[in-house]
């Protein structure tokens, strides 16, 4: 999972897919943050994206660099504690002004079942799953 988390991070974006009924959603996205042994992500209630995830947690992502790329799949679960929003606030300071831990809007959420898959032109694919 740290290898996965480092290397969104290097990205500095990544793309999250998600499905609003039958129609796939993708938007960039920048938040990725470790916190209790759990790979997260950020977002606000009141975006669409957060609402799809409610329907249905099951999202992708793709993210590339310097001709190497990963998948990650997974279900995104929802959780509300204060020190998880904190720990990705914190990391993210210049969120703060959109964002706080003790909001009705900032949520964090992590990966379950994941499967990463690092691949490239010139590699075989390798899976990580946690």
């Amino acid at each position: 999972m740290n290898e996965v988390y480092e290397f969104l991070k290097s990205c500095g974006v990544y793309y999250l897919a998600t499905v609003e009924g039958d129609q796939p959603r993708v938007r960039p996205f920048g938040t990725v943050d470790v916190f209790e042994d759990r790979l997260y992500i950020q977002m606000g209630k009141v975006k669409n994206v957060s609402k799809q995830i409610e329907l249905n947690p099951k999202v992708e992502l793709c993210a590339f660099k310097e001709g190497r790329w990963l998948r990650l799949s997974g279900e995104l679960v929802r959780d509300e504690r204060v020190e998880a929003k904190k720990h990705m606030l914190d990391a993210f300071p210049s969120l703060r002004g959109m964002y706080d831990e003790n909001d009705d809007n900032t949520e964090v959420l992590y990966f379950r079942n994941a499967k990463a898959v690092f691949a490239s032109f010139t590699e075989p694919p390798r899976v990580i799953e946690f």
